[in-house]
């Protein structure tokens, strides 16, 4: 059973994994994190502002896409959570830490929609990929199992919206 660091402070954590990869591993996924979270802003402003004659199309993929990328950031979160450290939260920290740029002011025509995505996706499993050394090198199997499942979503959503760019 954990101990108490003091009556009012947080319960020591041992769970086989060093306070010092703990706070990197949470600083890594605090960047996933920021990534995924702008990517689902970025994606659902998408679906909102697409228009043209594929408009129906990529509504409805924009949509199946927003949602999974909503559904992502909790097990993230929880996560850095589990490993003792706090989730960002704010637009704010999700700025400073993410790797994506904003979504632009004016909405793009509906490719040039496809291709901020596509670079959003390869962007992200990017930042996933690169936690690796790190999870790999403390063990941290549930982090891993975390980066795999992300990375598997964003290189197949990166190649279908890529397929939509060819000619």
């Amino acid at each position: 059973m954990a101990k108490k660091t003091s009556s009012a402070g947080p319960a020591s954590i041992n769970i086989g994994i060093s306070d010092k990869d703990r706070a990197a591993i949470a600083a890594g996924l605090s960047k996933l994190l920021a990534d995924t979270y702008t990517l689902y802003l970025t994606t659902h402003n998408f679906h909102w502002n697409v228009s043209g004659p594929m408009f129906n199309s990529l509504h409805a993929m924009f949509m199946a896409q927003y949602t999974e990328l909503w559904n992502a950031v909790d097990p993230i979160a929880e996560r850095i959570r589990s490993l003792g450290h706090v989730a960002p939260g704010s637009y704010a920290q999700f700025a400073k830490l993410s790797s994506l740029k904003d979504a632009p002011a004016t909405p793009p025509k509906a490719l040039e929609m496809v291709r901020i995505l596509v670079e959003g996706h390869e962007a992200v499993a990017r930042t996933a990929r690169s936690l690796f050394p790190l999870v790999d090198k403390a063990s941290d199997e549930p982090s891993a199992d975390l980066l795999t499942q992300r990375l598997t979503i964003h290189e197949q959503t990166a190649w279908m919206l890529r397929s939509l760019l060819e000619e």
